[in-house]
């Protein structure tokens, strides 16, 4: 492999381990606030009991997104030396502001949140609750800044092979980006929702912690009925602004070689030597319909349309796209179905879409990263699209160096993402009990609860 290939996985490896963390932690520092607020304005301990469940999970993944994403900075730097030289200007402030915001806003809240129920006022509890989601949601909101921007560049001039910002306003809220963050929020929600959902589900279907169950099942699933049909608008609209003008992205996607297909394909494994599918399953004029096309005429493009040294990978597009789009239509079948049973009132004893939901926690999480595979594989070989190319953005290391420490990376982060699972099949086992108020105040009720156990 060369120094490019070597400095490509690294990367891959560590933005991958820390986007599932985040995947998780900025819809359930939400789902918090949602909760706590709740409680402050209803009193019902059975939401006070949701709120420190799954507080315990929220911590645990926030500090290791926090110490993951420091080091995708510090591989900014050190691997990609040159693209910093070169779009310093635009992306050090950038990332900079994500730093004197977003992490200063955690930083100054996230103590009162975790060690302050029963310490402090019940409204400083709520604020400071609130003040943690909101610094997870200015953290993304920056870094999608910065993507999109590498995505659909604006607001620059190019001195010497230099970038030098001209129109803040043009740079951040550049064309992908309008689009982009919202839908990135709206699929960190739905990702806390299914996760919420599952485990909710398991005990359900253990006869555990019913109240609790029910309560968080409700909540997630609520959400997740009303956002998924909002996440397919904001995904079509995301396409028109990408895709629009990165049609190589959209031919590898497609899984077409040559242009004029009217079909979908679902399944395919491209050979990008041979410039050919070994093998492919079409869905005959989806293609065309999805082009809002009805006579199925219209075919969908080709990478061949595009230079071989300008192409993407197909297969890491392709695939990636498919575990977002799949993934996708798994949860929104799953939000209707929720839907449903809720209105015939049977979503507590459905205990075969229990077992479903319960084998769908991740789906929210495989989508996202799905989604930033689609987002990054396709954009190569660019790492600013249509202006710096990736094999002249990498630093001049020795191979040998980048190799090991891709190899250390993959195994430390394989034990940390094995623990943090660990951890929370943990804290499903121990369960919420120990979080309910009331056994601390009514004896009677801990009774009962001890003879239930």
């Amino acid at each position: 492999m060369s120094l490019l290939d070597l400095s490509r996985w690294q990367f891959a490896v560590t933005v991958m381990f820390h986007m599932t963390f985040p995947a998780i932690t900025v819809g359930l520092s939400i789902l918090l606030s949602v909760v706590y607020g709740m409680y402050w304005r209803t009193r019902n301990p059975v939401l006070l009991q949701v709120f420190r469940f799954w507080r315990r999970i929220f911590a645990v993944g926030f500090a290791i997104g926090v110490v993951a994403g420091a080091v995708v900075t510090f591989e900014m730097g050190m691997n990609w030396g040159q693209y910093g030289a070169r779009t310093g200007a635009i992306i050090g402030p950038i990332i900079g502001m994500e730093v004197v915001t977003a992490f200063f806003v955690e930083a100054g809240f996230i103590g009162v949140l975790l060690y302050g129920d029963g310490r402090v006022k019940e409204r400083t509890m709520f604020i400071a609750t609130v003040m943690v989601s909101v610094g997870t949601l200015l953290s993304s909101t920056w870094i999608i800044a910065a993507n999109s921007w590498m995505q659909t560049p604006a607001g620059y001039d190019l001195v010497d092979g230099y970038f030098e910002p001209v129109d803040w306003w043009r740079i951040i809220f550049n064309p992908s980006f309008i689009w982009r963050w919202p839908h990135m929020v709206v699929a960190v929600l739905i990702s806390a929702s299914f996760f919420v959902a599952g485990i909710s589900a398991w005990y359900l279907r253990r006869g555990r912690a019913l109240e609790f169950a029910r309560r968080s099942l409700s909540v997630a699933l609520g959400i997740a009925a009303v956002l998924m049909p909002l996440q397919l608008f904001l995904g079509d609209s995301v396409s028109g602004a990408v895709l629009g003008t990165q049609l190589s992205k959209l031919e590898a996607i497609e899984g077409n070689w040559e242009g004029g297909n009217t079909g979908f394909v679902l399944f395919a494994i491209p050979d990008q030597q041979a410039e050919a599918n070994i093998a492919q399953l079409d869905i005959p004029c989806l293609g065309s319909f999805i082009a809002k096309d009805l006579t199925c005429q219209t075919g969908v493009p080709g990478l061949s349309m595009t230079d071989a040294a300008d192409r993407p990978d197909m297969a890491a597009t392709f695939w990636g796209f498919r575990s977002m789009f799949l993934a996708a239509v798994l949860m929104f079948a799953l939000a209707f179905t929720a839907t449903v049973l809720r209105f015939r009132d049977r979503l507590w004893t459905a205990y075969r879409f229990h077992r479903v939901l319960l084998w769908t926690t991740p789906a929210g999480i495989l989508a996202i990263l799905g989604g930033w595979v689609t987002a990054e594989a396709g954009r190569q070989p660019w790492v600013v699209f249509g202006l710096l190319r990736t094999d002249d953005a990498v630093s001049h290391l020795a191979p040998g160096a980048v190799l090991f420490s891709v190899a250390g990376f993959i195994v430390l982060y394989v034990v940390m993402l094995a623990a943090y699972v660990a951890y929370i099949v943990h804290c499903v086992r121990v369960g919420p009990e120990r979080d309910d108020p009331r056994l601390l105040v009514d004896p009677v009720h801990a009774a009962d609860h001890e003879v239930a156990r």
